[in-house]
């Protein structure tokens, strides 16, 4: 048996004492020793680490003063500004190559537990996927609750290291209509072919009739159908110019803070056959499938390898094909619980316009100052818009932020502060909404993540 059961008690040590870090005695000769099973952040299954078990931890709290959507209520009193606190994310990851060519990945966390969230909600399973590598590095094929997606850079963001208070959302295009905040029961194919990094995905949406509000009457603007629904298939390749990137996740980082010269562009689709349905008029019913097409652009590198200056960048150009007049708010952790302003597209407490069928700009940029700035601390300011025309808005729709990074330890420990700026629409005729003004949010994350 050799050191077989010395190796499994010492990873069995690491798993409950954190802190283990041992190197193994040859049982057959004492004077050799072996390498140490805790490296990394990895727990070894094997003497030279190709085979491992990690876990991750990570926790944003916000802290928050929001101008709400006029009309919005809390507990049905009237409120037009809302100071809160909330845990935005908290997340815990375990994955490993657990065998030759066996890979295996599991997350478990919650989303926007705030003041108005049911007590004691649990931890839910966000991901749990089992893969094998057919050809090394150029083809695996996995399979489960996945965030493996097609279209965009960030239909599957790292939360962990990304550059501004949030990823841009409306990349996630179904999250939570027919998905699992982003997931999906899927089956897909990854890998890199020399510089091109690629995934195809095929999902199996989930019941849209359990999503959080979901309304099946039907009118003459497009929504998600009842209808038992077909299979969607998503795509993503990326071409890596400068140094490649990890494909070992689908989590794709949001900034290296200098550590990496990267240089992708990227383009990617979502198609999926009479995902939804309107009236037509005629008063027949019409179905019409989801079609989102993207290009997009990243590039994140030193500017002073010595001083530890970088530079971050992102761009895409999104069509976004749900079907006549589609609309859908976006409103992160909800600070309101309801309105009492039906005219306001916006909908309750921070919300926005965020999904619809049109066209879709967005950009990012962002600076790193030099390391030890401050003490040993340093700043990364950056800005977004997302600028979008969709159909039954008569204006376009610009959402932007604004904000700073504080790296008190890199990613590990981080400070934001951020404004954010959001549009407000009004159905003031049987026209396109009205824009009628803007309002804002200051918010503060704090982020602390084990990698």
């Amino acid at each position: 048996m050799g050191m077989l059961p010395l190796k499994k008690l010492a990873a069995v040590t690491a798993l409950l004492g954190g802190s283990f870090c041992a190197e193994a005695q040859d049982s057959t000769n004492d004077q050799h020793k072996k390498p140490q099973l805790l490296k990394d952040g990895k727990i070894w299954l094997n003497e030279d680490g190709s085979n491992y078990f990690k876990f991750t931890l990570l926790t944003q709290v916000w802290v928050r003063n929001t101008d709400v959507n006029p009309g919005s209520t809390v507990n049905g009193y009237a409120k037009s500004n809302i100071t809160d606190i909330g845990i935005r994310r908290a997340r815990m990851q375990a994955f490993g190559q657990i065998a030759d060519r066996v890979f295996i990945y599991t997350q478990v966390g919650m989303n926007n537990y705030s003041y108005t969230a049911d007590r004691k909600a649990g931890f839910f399973i966000h991901d749990v996927t089992g893969e094998y590598e057919v050809v090394r590095k150029k083809l695996s094929l996995g399979a489960g609750l996945t965030a493996w997606n097609g279209l965009t850079r960030y239909a599957s963001p790292s939360v962990g290291s990304i550059m501004g208070l949030d990823a841009p959302l409306f990349e996630q295009t179904t999250n939570d209509v027919t998905d699992q905040f982003l997931r999906k029961l899927s089956i897909y194919a990854k890998g890199k072919l020399g510089r091109l990094d690629y995934r195809l995905v095929m999902s199996d949406p989930m019941n849209v009739t359990k999503s959080a509000g979901y309304s099946s009457a039907i009118s003459s603007i497009s929504n998600f159908s009842p209808m038992p629904a077909n299979m969607q298939f998503q795509g993503y390749l990326q071409w890596q110019f400068l140094d490649p990137e990890g494909n070992t996740t689908p989590y794709a980082t949001g900034t290296y803070l200098g550590t990496k010269k990267v240089f992708n562009i990227g383009a990617g689709f979502q198609y999926q056959k009479n995902a939804m349905w309107h009236q037509g008029a005629t008063g027949d019913t019409v179905s019409t499938d989801l079609k989102h097409f993207a290009v997009d652009v990243y590039y994140d590198a030193p500017v002073n390898k010595e001083k530890g200056s970088a530079i971050s960048a992102y761009g895409t150009f999104i069509n976004f094909d749900h079907g006549p007049g589609y609309l859908r708010n976006q409103a992160t952790m909800n600070p309101a619980t309801g309105s009492n302003t039906p005219a306001v597209i916006n909908g309750s407490g921070n919300g926005y316009p965020s999904f619809g069928t049109g066209n879709l700009l967005y950009a990012q940029v962002g600076y790193k100052f030099n390391n030890n700035l401050v003490g040993n601390t340093t700043f990364m300011p950056y800005a977004s818009i997302q600028h979008a025309s969709y159909e039954r808005l008569d204006k376009a729709m610009n959402y932007w932020e604004a904000g700073v990074n504080w790296l008190l330890k890199g990613h590990t420990s981080k400070l934001t502060f951020t404004y954010q700026n959001r549009p407000i629409y009004e159905q003031q005729t049987a026209g396109n909404a009205t824009l009628t003004g803007h309002k804002g949010a200051f918010v503060m994350q704090y982020q602390v993540f084990l990698q």
